[in-house]
């Protein structure tokens, strides 16, 4: 994988007949749903047949599970990922044909296109903000388009048409595909060093968010508590865009204060600059998420949305799939999914666990009780051989806050295995003993529930498919806790 080469967004009534290879996919499957609500053909294949391809079908899209030329049809655009190869039997049969061949990004700046997009982008929180500036704009009676990387818990999809209006987007620099998108308003959450298997280093992803603010129409909202965010919000500056500022900084235009947690729910106060105070609450936990509301709230106000009502939609949010999704219980301990897959997520999650738990153990004493006592068992599963490499002391670090450890393999994705790059390389940088290594899923379930015990939370973390570890702990849990009582 490296970076796409921009490609200029086409209207949507001009793609006609559209095909995505990977449909199945969160990114592609969303893009999808939209042109097939704003009356667009859609076709598309995936490698294995999911209920998200039986949806597509249902709404009119010609489904193919596997890969074949015939796919394509009477097609007129293809849609590629970037994860997609040459030796794609579809893709190398539209080269063949001539066919207009769309990147992934290049799709999405299709359905921005005539409409005040709301693009976020950032190392993190992508997801999260997306469907926070989505949840508030539904709380104040706006019907907004939507494209999520995850689904939204309050509706249960990943993506929508909505009704006219704003269309709110992940902005996914991974690949450089972000510069193929022309946003009214632009989130900028945070800038860090990732996705290294594309990028040269800090001062390329630097270039390219440099480029990203040229590309924003209007406003830059961006998270000023990080220095690299802090970067682009000057270099915005100095090119004329209009610049809103979030964060616990004393110079934010909306400054964050007086976060505390109340078990899992983060309650706040902002403050704007020269205007109202407002209290708010957001159903998740951590620092993290509140600054995640703020960037929401502010697009908001930028929108001419009233603050303290958009403050007050923040409460309606319930999550994204996969972003400390809740599991199960069973056993008195609680199984959560997080798509945590960088050092710097991991340790924001781990921190609101701890914070979480805190709270629990708080109230428990206010209540005359026992201090619970919980502890966090963590089961990571690294993600791309290239980011294990590169960042094994930082996931060493960060795994550390957890009490109990368990490391997966690495999941390959897009990458060829490297020599010597497992998960060994970060279990041996965890700063306590209570780490084990284990390249077998049935293994990690096992000691993940051994070793929970009751008022424990077990976090499963990566982008792969450590997520579907949860409900099997769960499982084993309940059965455990079946066998104890009798």
């Amino acid at each position: 994988m490296s970076l796409v080469q921009p490609t200029d967004p086409v209207p949507v009534d001009k793609l006609g007949r559209t095909h995505f290879i990977g449909l199945g996919g969160a990114g592609m499957s969303g893009i999808a749903r939209v042109l097939l609500q704003s009356g667009a053909e859609v076709s598309g294949s995936d490698a294995r047949d999911s209920d998200t391809l039986r949806e597509l079908e249902e709404m009119g899209a010609e489904v193919h599970v596997g890969h074949a030329a015939e796919n394509l049809g009477d097609a007129e655009t293809l849609v590629i990922s970037s994860a997609i190869r040459e030796t794609n039997p579809e893709l190398a049969e539209a080269r063949r044909r001539g066919l207009r061949i769309l990147p992934r990004a290049a799709a999405l700046g299709a359905l921005l296109l005539g409409r005040e997009g709301i693009a976020v982008a950032g190392t993190h929180g992508k997801t999260t903000t997306t469907s926070m500036v989505t949840v508030v704009l539904q709380h104040l009676g706006v019907e907004p388009g939507y494209v999520i990387g995850g689904k939204l818990v309050t509706t249960g999809l990943g993506a929508d048409a909505g009704i006219g209006g704003p269309i709110a987007v992940e902005a996914d620099e991974s690949d450089g595909s972000f510069l193929m998108l022309s946003p009214t308003i632009a989130v900028v959450t945070n800038v860090e060093a990732d996705h290294l298997d594309n990028y040269s280093g800090i001062d390329e992803i630097h270039a390219n968010f440099d480029a990203f603010v040229d590309r924003v129409g209007r406003t830059l909202v961006v998270g000023i508590d990080d220095p690299g965010a802090r970067r682009v919000a000057e270099t915005a500056r100095e090119r004329g865009k209009k610049v809103l500022t979030y964060g616990e900084a004393e110079d934010a235009d909306y400054r964050i204060t007086r976060i505390r947690a109340r078990g899992f729910t983060t309650e706040f106060t902002l403050s704007k600059a020269g205007g109202v105070s407002v209290d708010g609450a957001v159903a998740v936990p951590g620092r993290h998420n509140v600054l995640n509301a703020a960037a929401a709230i502010a697009v908001a106000d930028e929108l001419g949305h009233d603050i303290e009502v958009a403050a007050e939609g923040i409460a309606d949010f319930a999550g994204a799939a996969r972003r400390f999704e809740p599991k199960g219980v069973a056993g008195g301990i609680a199984v959560y999914d997080s798509y945590a897959h960088h050092p710097t997520e991991i340790e924001a999650d781990l921190s609101a666990t701890r914070a979480a738990l805190e709270s629990f153990a708080e109230e428990a004493r206010e209540d005359g009780g026992e201090e619970s006592g919980g502890r966090i068992v963590a089961v990571f599963q690294p993600h791309l051989f290239s980011r294990t490499r590169i960042f094994a002391e930082q996931f060493g670090a960060a795994l550390t806050l957890a009490d109990e450890v368990v490391v997966l393999e690495v999941y390959a994705a897009r990458e060829d295995p490297e020599p010597g790059v497992t998960g060994e390389l970060i279990t041996s940088r965890v700063g306590h003993g209570n780490v084990y290594y284990t390249p077998d899923r049935g293994d990690a379930v096992r000691l993940a529930a051994d070793l929970a015990r009751p008022g424990d939370i077990v976090l499963t973390m990566g982008a792969g498919d450590v997520t579907e570890l949860g409900p099997l702990i769960v499982d084993r849990l309940a059965e455990a806790a079946e066998l104890g009582g009798e």
